[in-house]
C-alpha cells in the first residue's frame, strides 16, 4: 500500500484568553499531519505562528506542496533539505518519527537511547495583564514549582513584584516577548535579580538585541524569537545565556536534537518550550527536554480541552508520552 498524506486543520479553545505583549488569542489553531504506509499511521502536530509570517493556510499549503515528495517515501534526513525550518516541516518530521517507530516495532524513546525517561517539571504560564490580576493568577498557582510570567511593557516592575509576593516560593521565568524598550532593560533586569527570577526570556526584539552584549546581565537571559535553528547559535553567544528550543521553530525533532547538541557544546543552557497546542505537539518535546535546565510544555493546560489520550499532567509534572499518543 503506497504512502499517503492527510492534512487537517483543527481548533482548540483556550481557557479564557492567552495574552502576551503582541496581543491575545482565544483558540489554538493547529495542523494535524497524518502519514499512512502499509496500514501504519504516523502523526505530527504543528502550530502556525503569525510572528514568523505563518498562517494556518500558508502552512497547510506548504505541506501540500511537499505532498509528492512525502508520498514518494521521503525520509526525515531528506526532509531537512526539502523544506525550510518552521511549523510545516515540524508536522511532517514528527509524523515521520511516529511512523518510523511504529513501523519498526520500537519506540522513539528507544531510538533516542532514553532508557527510562522521567516526568519533568514544566512551567505554567500566567498571561500578561494588570498587576493585581496577574498576582491573583500567580497566587492561585503558587504551589506550582515553576511559573512563567508574561511581561513586555515599558514598565513591568509592579507586575514582577506583585507576582513574586503572590508566589514567594515558586521559581519564575519572565517572558517579555521582545517587549522591553532598551531604556528600561537594565532597570527590569535589576528588578528581576532582586525578585529572584530564574530566567528572563527575549527581552529585546530579535535583530535588535546588541545591547545585551554590552551590559552586565544579573540574571540568565534566554533567546527565543532570536533563535530558530542550529545556524543561529554561534552569533548569539555574547548576548544570551540560554536558548529556547521549540519544534515549531526548528522544523521538527530532527533539527531540534542537532540544535540542542550544538547549543550544549557552546555552553548554552537549554530551555525546551512550545506554542499553545495539544499533547500531540508536546509529546516529542517532552523527550527532547529530558536533560534541559528549563521546561515550558504547558500548552495543553492552557486549553479548554486537550486531544483525546493526551499527556499525563499532575501538579507541576508532565510525563513522557505513551506510544498510543505518539512515538
Amino acid at each position: 500500500m503506497p504512502r499517503s498524506l492527510e492534512i487537517q486543520t483543527e481548533s482548540f479553545p483556550i481557557l479564557g484568553a492567552f495574552t502576551i505583549s503582541r496581543g491575545a488569542k482565544t483558540s489554538a489553531d493547529v495542523i494535524l499531519c497524518t502519514i499512512r504506509e502499509h496500514g501504519i499511521v504516523g502523526q505530527g502536530e504543528c502550530v502556525p505562528y503569525r510572528r514568523y509570517g505563518e498562517t494556518v493556510e500558508s502552512v497547510a499549503a506548504q505541506i501540500e506542496a511537499a505532498r509528492p515528495l512525502i508520498e514518494a517515501s521521503l525520509t526525515r534526513q531528506e526532509l531537512q533539505r526539502a523544506m525550510p525550518p518552521g511549523a510545516a516541516r515540524n508536522a511532517v518530521d514528527c509524523a515521520l518519527w511516529d511512523l518510523e517507530a511504529k513501523s519498526s516495532g520500537n519506540s522513539v524513546i528507544k531510538d533516542l537511547g532514553l532508557t527510562k525517561p522521567k516526568p519533568l517539571t514544566t512551567a505554567f504560564t500566567i498571561s500578561l495583564g494588570e498587576p493585581d490580576v496577574m498576582a491573583g493568577q500567580a497566587r492561585a498557582n503558587a504551589d506550582r514549582a515553576l511559573l512563567k510570567i508574561k511581561v513586555g511593557t515599558g514598565d513591568d516592575e509592579r507586575r514582577i513584584r506583585a507576582v513574586r509576593e503572590a508566589a514567594p516560593n515558586a521559581a519564575i521565568i519572565l517572558d517579555a516577548n521582545e517587549g522591553w524598550p532598551e531604556e528600561t532593560l537594565e532597570h527590569h533586569l535589576r528588578i528581576a535579580a532582586e525578585m529572584r527570577i530564574a530566567l528572563v526570556e527575549q527581552p529585546l526584539p530579535a535583530g535588535k538585541d546588541d545591547l545585551l552584549a554590552e551590559i552586565r546581565r544579573p540574571v540568565l537571559v534566554c533567546a527565543d524569537e532570536s533563535v530558530h535553528h542550529t545556524g543561529d547559535l554561534a552569533s548569539l553567544r555574547d548576548r544570551y545565556d540560554a536558548i529556547n528550543i521549540k519544534l515549531d521553530k526548528t522544523g521538527g525533532l530532527t533539527e531540534a536534537l542537532a540544535m540542542k547538541k550544538e547549543a550544549q557544546r557552546l555552553d548554552f543552557k537549554i530551555m525546551v518550550g512550545c506554542m499553545v497546542g495539544t499533547s500531540l505537539a508536546m509529546a516529542p518535546a517532552v523527550l527532547l527536554a529530558q536533560d534541559a535546565e528549563f521546561v515550558d510544555l504547558d500548552g495543553p493546560l492552557l486549553l479548554a480541552r486537550d486531544r483525546e489520550g493526551g499527556l499525563r499532567y499532575a501538579a507541576s509534572l508532565v510525563w513522557p508520552p505513551e506510544t498510543t499518543l505518539w512515538g
